[in-house]
């Protein structure tokens, strides 16, 4: 397995970093006659990178246009509620470029009232079948060029918690989740199958909270314990970190400071 780890000084360089190097990687694609296929994650280092994104002068190098967006997971929150992943990306990044939006593929939002379970097991299934529909003959997963993904202190990515329900599917790829550890509790979430579907996952995370699960991750915690052991690239996984969630790693894995 192909893992890469980068380390930063602190998770504002990690954003910007980040920020440029997805920039370069969708030019790049995009230079060899690929539409790009990239899933955006929330969270703070997540929305800040795409704000890097905008402001930055290279971000027309990317031809816009001609990039699928979608999300590795979201709250099952109303349409304009400011917990929407989709909403901050939006406000970010995704509302300030000259995207197709027939091309934008954002999770299916909660109605105004919060919504059921059941409602929220049918938002899965919706969204699973945009993602086969995208997918076309080599469904029902897209194979995504990147995916983007935090991670919570305890070692949960995407919305796939430890010892969930979520992290021991198998079969599907989009999964509703409820009681989250962390509010709101119910989620849709792709499941580490599908992340595992992506050329390219990129783990994004900052601070000492997250850097027992790092070095987990990296050591070999089976990712029932440590979901985000298992969000896997097919080509590479990269770990990009700041000082502070590399802190534990052990010195074989860490490489110096960029």
């Amino acid at each position: 397995m192909n893992v890469q780890i980068a380390v930063h000084p602190d998770k504002n360089v990690l954003a910007a970093a980040t920020a440029a190097r997805l920039i370069t990687t969708l030019a790049d694609l995009q230079a060899r006659g690929v539409v790009p296929r990239v899933v955006l994650t929330g969270g703070g280092v997540g929305i800040a990178l795409l704000r890097d994104v905008a402001s930055s002068p290279a971000r027309d190098a990317v031809d816009w246009g001609a990039v699928d967006v979608f999300w590795g997971d979201e709250r099952f929150v109303p349409a304009d509620d400011a917990e929407r992943n989709e909403k901050q990306a939006h406000e970010a990044l995704l509302d300030r470029v000259p995207l197709d939006p027939a091309r934008v593929h954002p999770m299916p939002a909660a109605p105004a009232d919060g919504g059921t379970a059941d409602e929220a097991r049918s938002a899965a299934e919706d969204y699973a079948t945009v993602l086969a529909d995208q997918a076309g003959p080599d469904g029902p997963i897209p194979a995504f060029d990147v995916t983007l993904v935090g991670m919570g202190e305890e070692g949960h990515t995407l919305s796939v918690f430890p010892d969930s329900p979520a992290v021991h599917e198998q079969a599907a790829g989009v999964v509703a989740v409820f009681d989250c550890p962390k509010p709101p509790p119910t989620r849709i979430s792709l499941t580490l199958a599908a992340a595992r579907r992506s050329r390219e996952v990129w783990v994004v995370a900052a601070g000492a909270g997250k850097a027992p699960a790092v070095a987990g991750a990296l050591t070999g915690t089976p990712e029932t314990e440590l979901p985000v052991a298992g969000a896997r690239g097919t080509e590479v996984t990269r770990w990009l970190l700041d000082t502070e969630a590399a802190a534990r790693l052990p010195a074989e894995l860490r490489p110096r400071c960029t």
